[in-house]
């Protein structure tokens, strides 16, 4: 892993107080994860070439899914854990979208639980890819987070060569305690 951050310098696509935005943007970004990751749930951040990788472990909770076209409000089954990842710029700290995340959960011993792919979440306050996850039980555990280079373009001849390779990065020693939000639409 390295803590080399992109490059951020004045081109023709961008003068310097536009990218000033983009860091304020960030900025914004990184205080709603942070109230996440530590208020609202246990997490971690590590960065790791270009990307900014966090995770968040909280109870699985319902979320409005389309089913033939509508949307209907899905509780979890015997989903028990909410899994999420924050990929940021490692530059500006932006949240990066349409990227293809996976992540593989082990317990203590090294046993693999699962991989699942991450998808996009909207969520109110704090964009992300996740989702609900049946876990055996609370205790401590390795996730496992892979990101594919995305596939978009990038605007910008000096600033745009970035997110090249895709990446892994392990967080050890993370606390899951199992369980359900069972709210509902209405509250």
């Amino acid at each position: 892993m390295t803590s080399e951050k992109p490059p951020m310098e004045k081109s023709g696509e961008a003068k310097p107080e536009q990218l000033d935005l983009a860091r304020e943007q960030g900025r914004a970004y990184e205080h709603a994860l942070m109230e996440m990751t530590q208020k609202e749930a246990h997490g971690q951040q590590k960065q790791v070439d270009e990307y900014l990788v966090g995770v968040a472990v909280e109870h699985a909770e319902g979320t409005w899914q389309r089913v033939d076209g509508d949307l209907e409000w899905k509780l979890p089954d015997r989903e028990n854990a909410h899994l999420e990842v924050a990929v940021r710029d490692a530059a500006d700290g932006r949240f990066i979208p349409g990227l293809h995340v996976e992540l593989t959960v082990e317990d203590e011993q090294g046993k693999e639980i699962g991989t699942h792919e991450q998808p996009f979440l909207w969520h109110p306050w704090l964009y992300h890819y996740g989702r609900n996850w049946e876990i055996p039980d609370s205790g401590t555990y390795t996730l496992r987070v892979h990101v594919d280079a995305p596939e978009f373009g990038r605007h910008d001849s000096k600033n745009g060569k970035r997110y090249a390779k895709p990446v892994d990065v392990t967080f050890e020693g993370i606390s899951i305690e199992t369980g359900q939000k069972r709210t509902t639409p209405s509250g």
